[in-house]
C-alpha cells in the first residue's frame, strides 16, 4: 500500500442465505452485491463471482468479514450453512491483511453511526442513556446477539453466542410451543423460534398444538399471508415470533444493563416494523416481573440503515475488537 493511494478495504457480510460484497475506498462504502450463499460450494468461489460481477481489478489492502457462526479472527464456520472462511486461505488469494469477526459485532459497531431519523425505528417509549451499554439483536435466517459498551470513551464490542440459549416461555401457550420444538429439535434454542427458520417452525408447532392441516410455507410466505390478512394461523405464528423476540430483546437488556437502548438488526425486523408495533413485542419485553419498571425506560429500535454491517466493518481499524475512528455517541437520542 502506497502512502499517496486511497486506503481500499474489501467488505463482506455472510449469513447463511446471502452473501453481501462491498468495496469501501477512504472511507466511502460503493455498492453492496448480493450473492446467494446456496448457489457456490464456498466463500471463494463467490468472492471470485463478486469480482468478475463487479468488474473490479483494483489492489485490496485489507479484507473485513462479518461472518454469522462462530470462530476467530482466522477462521469461522457458518452456523446454518457449510461454509467455512478462512483468512489464511484469503489472504492467500488477495495478498491482503484479513481479519474475520462476528457478524452482529460488526452490526453492533455500526449503532454510534446511525441516526435516530434515518436509521432507526422505535417500538415503545424510552430514552437511551448516553454512555450506557447497548444491547443488539436480531434475527435472519439466525439469531445474532452482541452487546456494545464504551471504554475510556470508545465502544467496544462483546460478541456472543446468545441465540443458541435456551428459549424460555412467558404461559402456558408459549411453553407448549417450546415443548413442541423440544420434541422435534431435542434442544429448543431461542434461534429456533426467533429466526426465519424459527417462524417457520412456529407455523408448524401452533398446527400441531391446535390440530390444524397445513402446508409447509416459507417464512416470507408465512409473513406476507401474515401482513396481508390472508391467513389468521400466519398471522398468529408472527405474532408469537414477535411476543418470543420482544421477551428474549428484554432477556438481554437485563443481561447487559442495556439502559442505553436495545437494537434490533437482521433481515426480518425492519420488513415487519409497523407489525412489532401493534404486536405483543413490547408488552413481552417489559414483562419481567418485579423489573418490568427497569425495561419500561429502555428504548428498542429497528435498525433499518441496509447496510449496517458495513458500516461496523468500516468503523473497525484494527482486528478483532478494534477501536472505531469517532466517538461514542447515544444515537437514539440524536
Amino acid at each position: 500500500m502506497t502512502g499517496s493511494r486511497d486506503c481500499v478495504l474489501l467488505l463482506a457480510d455472510i449469513g447463511a442465505t446471502n452473501a453481501r460484497f462491498a468495496i469501501a475506498k477512504n472511507k466511502l462504502l460503493g455498492p453492496v452485491k448480493n450473492l446467494k450463499v446456496a448457489d457456490y460450494p464456498n466463500f471463494m468461489a463467490a468472492l471470485d463471482a463478486y469480482f468478475r460481477q463487479a468488474c473490479s481489478e483494483q489492489p485490496i489492502d485489507r479484507v473485513m468479514v462479518a461472518v454469522a457462526g462462530p470462530g476467530n479472527n482466522r477462521r469461522a464456520k457458518l452456523t446454518n450453512a457449510d461454509w467455512i472462511i478462512d483468512s489464511e486461505e484469503i489472504e492467500i488469494g488477495l495478498g491482503a491483511q484479513t481479519v474475520l469477526v462476528n457478524d452482529f459485532e460488526a452490526v453492533a459497531y455500526s449503532v454510534p453511526s446511525l441516526t435516530a431519523q434515518a436509521d432507526l425505528e422505535p417500538i415503545g417509549s424510552g430514552s437511551p442513556e448516553p454512555g450506557a451499554p447497548l444491547a443488539v439483536l436480531g434475527p435472519g435466517t439466525g439469531l445474532g446477539v452482541a452487546c456494545l459498551i464504551s471504554k475510556r470513551g470508545e465502544p467496544l464490542v462483546m460478541a456472543s453466542e446468545g441465540g443458541h440459549a435456551t428459549l424460555a416461555g412467558s404461559c402456558e401457550r408459549e411453553d407448549a410451543i417450546i415443548q413442541q420444538l423440544r420434541l422435534r429439535f431435542g434442544h429448543a434454542s431461542a434461534e429456533r423460534a426467533i429466526s426465519g427458520h424459527g417462524l417457520e417452525n412456529l407455523f408448524a408447532a401452533i398446527a400441531e398444538i391446535d390440530g390444524k392441516q397445513h402446508l409447509p410455507l416459507s417464512a416470507a410466505e408465512i409473513t406476507e399471508n401474515a401482513l396481508t390478512g390472508k391467513c389468521q394461523h400466519c398471522r398468529d405464528s408472527l405474532e408469537t415470533f414477535c411476543a418470543f423476540l420482544g421477551s428474549f430483546a428484554g432477556n438481554a437488556a437485563l443481561t447487559f444493563r442495556a439502559t442505553g437502548g436495545v437494537y434490533i438488526g437482521g433481515g426480518i425486523s425492519p420488513r415487519i416494523v409497523e407489525f412489532m408495533r401493534k404486536s405483543k413485542f413490547r408488552q413481552s419485553f417489559e414483562a419481567k416481573g418485579r423489573f418490568s419498571h427497569y425495561l419500561r425506560s429502555i428504548p428498542c429500535f429497528v435498525i433499518s440503515h441496509p447496510a449496517a454491517a458495513f458500516l461496523g466493518l468500516m468503523s473497525i481499524t484494527g482486528g478483532v475488537g478494534g477501536r472505531r475512528t469517532d466517538k461514542m455517541s447515544s444515537p437514539g437520542a440524536s
